[in-house]
């Protein structure tokens, strides 16, 4: 089920308690303009951009063809229009004036979130930071100058960032998880998620970023969590045949413990508990923007989180991705997004697994018309 509108509008017409986990990456904060606003008054045949060739040069995102860039015209003003002075209504996230006001918006959607999420169920997000000055979540490029609320070439907000020295990072995840710890929610793991193939970086004073966070929340201390293994290392098996801290060699043998008394505590056949780095290669998606995460990021969560069957809650689904990982896994979906051209890229990528089975409502479990199934 897709909802379109706002997330915290959408999220107060959930039932409590009717999903079981939730698995999502919001808007990062000073990163791009998903295009939804509205306007009112002012010349409603104005286009209410400003086509300046700075704006030009800081909005198209990489990959961006010719022809798009002979046409294009420019960028939205931020809230009045300077040509007709039509004033500029948008309900998304991440285009807050300040950080403090981006956590607070943020988290008072998470707390729609606890409130529709089963008492065993988890949250589970995925958030990136910024720098000063820049407000680049992707950590390439940094303009300490006032540029205005103006979007880079990768996708950073210039000159919105009061409080915090130019070049810093902002601290947005860490902001994050310390104000969902201050609303009650348990911060069960911090996992990094690692980009072998991440994004090359020009800058000259510092180290290439190529990891972001995922936070796993919990509403309670006992909650479902079906545990996730990896492959145990070789010399782990080795360990085994021969004892805690043993070697080939009988003479260099210390502190030997008898491991057939510890169970599967070194050694489980079905490998070891999964560790709190993963690494995973962000993968394009041409038909949305570029920062739709892999389907593996949403894998493991979504098998850990939510029982075959169960709901998954995206309030931020985007293209969709955590709607398909979880309808290949046999579960259902709630998804809420604002802006109805990625609905329809999210239902294209989804109609072939929802034509394979029965939509069955998430609240009352019967089967519902399939609305994307030609009758």
């Amino acid at each position: 089920m897709i909802l379109q509108g706002d997330a915290l509008t959408q999220l107060k017409t959930l039932p409590e308690q009717s999903v079981n986990m939730c698995m999502t990456s919001p808007p990062y904060w000073a990163l791009r303009d998903y295009g939804t606003a509205s306007w009112e008054g002012g010349n409603e045949d104005c286009d209410h951009l400003n086509g300046t060739l700075q704006s030009m040069k800081t909005t198209l995102h990489p990959g961006t063809n010719q022809n798009d860039k002979r046409n294009f015209s420019g960028m939205p003003y931020k809230e009045i229009c300077g040509k007709c002075g039509a004033k500029r209504v948008d309900k998304q996230l991440g285009l807050e004036p300040t950080f403090d006001k981006y956590i607070s918006n943020l988290c008072d959607i998470f707390d729609e979130v606890k409130r529709v999420l089963r008492n065993d169920g988890t949250c589970w997000v995925n958030i990136g930071d910024s720098y000063g000055g820049s407000g680049n979540a992707s950590g390439h490029k940094e303009d300490t100058k006032n540029l205005g609320h103006t979007t880079s070439k990768m996708g950073a907000t210039k000159g919105i960032t009061s409080g915090i020295m130019p070049k810093s990072l902002v601290g947005i995840p860490f902001r994050f998880a310390l104000e969902m710890i201050n609303r009650g929610w348990i911060l069960r793991n911090t996992i990094i998620w690692h980009k072998p193939n991440c994004m090359p970086s020009s800058v000259k004073d510092r180290f290439t970023v190529d990891f972001e966070y995922v936070f796993l929340f919990s509403k309670k201390k006992k909650y479902y969590f079906e545990t996730q293994y990896e492959p145990v290392k070789n010399i782990s098996l080795k360990r085994v045949k021969y004892g805690l801290n043993q070697t080939d060699h009988k003479g260099k043998a210390v502190n030997v413990q008898n491991l057939d008394k510890m169970g599967d505590r070194f050694c489980n056949e079905k490998g070891r508990n999964k560790r709190t780095v993963w690494r995973i290669c962000p993968k394009p998606f041409k038909e949305a923007h570029f920062a739709v995460f892999p389907e593996e990021l949403c894998e493991t969560p979504i098998k850990a989180g939510c029982l075959e069957g169960g709901t998954v809650l995206d309030p931020f689904f985007g293209a969709g991705t955590t709607g398909l990982v979880a309808l290949k896994q046999n579960k259902k979906f709630i998804g809420i997004e604002l802006n109805p051209e990625y609905i329809e890229i999210a239902k294209k990528r989804l109609r072939p697994f929802i034509e394979q089975k029965p939509l069955i409502c998430s609240f009352c479990e019967t089967k519902q018309p399939n609305p994307t199934r030609k009758t």
